[in-house]
């Protein structure tokens, strides 16, 4: 059973993504708040696996929410979701810890496989904001490129493949099938490359990743 914290201000918004998530049997909305403040402390007393949080609450806005959460509940995966997309938000939740970024004019499907990424321990970017984060690599592509590749050149041959296969998005659980590992060992290279390339979270490796190069079809 997947255990998600839902925060919204806005009531109505809160009742149509229950509903959405009450369609998998395997998730489940253990707590509700109304404002930045309201999840952190529910986030405490609950410890969901998942917080969705939306970005424009009263009293602490789901970014700086997302950042107390990461570091007050670090077993609790953060996904925010939200209508604004402005690249000011992308990144402050990325840098926080969110590994999920979710809008809700997205499709039903994408909030479900989203929750059940950041669950598994992966990450997941609204297909919308993916475009536009690899669009705004773009132009910069070429500098950015050189300058992960040689932050990546010091890993070895099985840290280059687990950061390939985070830049997918993968959990360690699927990462562990993929190389035909177990989980733990997984665990043990991700912990290694994200100290290697001194980056905070899984979502920043992928970026990494991809503009090095090494995600299949990057």
């Amino acid at each position: 059973m997947i255990r998600v914290l839902l925060a919204d201000d806005e009531a109505m918004i809160r009742a149509g993504v229950r509903a959405v998530l009450a369609a998998d049997p395997a998730v489940e909305v253990v707590a509700e708040a109304a404002d930045g403040r309201q999840a952190v402390e529910a986030a405490r007393a609950h410890r969901p696996d998942v917080a969705l949080l939306d970005i424009r609450m009263p009293v602490m806005d789901g970014l700086a929410a997302c950042e107390e959460i990461r570091r007050a509940v670090p077993g609790t995966a953060v996904a925010i979701l939200t209508t604004f997309s402005e690249d000011a938000y992308v990144s402050r939740a990325l840098g926080g810890g969110a590994t999920g970024f979710l809008l809700k004019s997205g499709d039903p499907y994408e909030l479900m496989a989203g929750v059940r990424a950041v669950a598994d321990g992966g990450a997941y970017l609204s297909p919308k904001v993916a475009r536009h984060v690899i669009a705004e690599l773009g132009g910069e592509r070429l500098t950015r490129g050189t300058a992960a590749r040689a932050r990546t050149a010091g890993l070895t041959a099985r840290e280059r493949e687990v950061l390939a296969l985070l830049g997918e998005g993968l959990s360690n659980a699927a990462i562990a099938r993929r190389l035909h590992l177990v989980e733990g060992t997984v665990k043990g290279y991700v912990s290694a490359v994200l100290d290697h390339l001194e980056v905070g979270n899984r979502v920043q490796a992928a970026i990494l990743a991809y503009e090095a190069g090494l995600v299949t079809g990057a």
